[in-house]
């Protein structure tokens, strides 16, 4: 042979489809593993939009419950201050405590209940 004769690094067929072969199955193993990547992420954006969603709720929620309170404790001592007797006084002060007591419990099943359908609906997306 000749130098002008050589052509340069020949690789052999068998070594080419082998390269090619492996490269197909890289390419493949890479896509498969994106494909995955991207579901996992879309999972969790999902996931982290449902659990953001019912503790928007929850606190849109307690936040109207604290202004119910709040609104209910300043009517108290409205009518406390116009009160004439001290039984009317006891009296305003028991009815106050009694639907306070009847309204945090029918709140707390309230917002037991929003927690448990946002904990189903995350629990339903998986």
């Amino acid at each position: 042979m000749t130098k002008s004769d050589k052509t340069g690094f020949e690789i052999p067929d068998q070594m080419r489809e082998m390269a090619d072969q492996s490269v197909d199955q890289a390419r493949k193993a890479f896509d498969d593993y994106m494909t995955a990547t991207r579901k996992a992420v879309g999972s969790v954006e999902t996931t982290a939009s449902t659990v953001k969603a019912g503790a928007d709720d929850l606190s849109r929620t307690a936040l109207e419950y604290t202004e119910e309170h709040i609104s209910a404790a300043f009517d108290l001592a409205q009518k406390m201050v116009r009160a004439s007797t001290p039984q009317e006084m006891v009296q305003l002060q028991s009815d106050y405590l009694r639907k306070q007591m009847e309204a945090l419990g029918e709140q707390v099943r309230d917002l037991g209940d929003k927690a448990s359908k946002t904990a189903k609906d995350v629990s339903s997306q998986k």
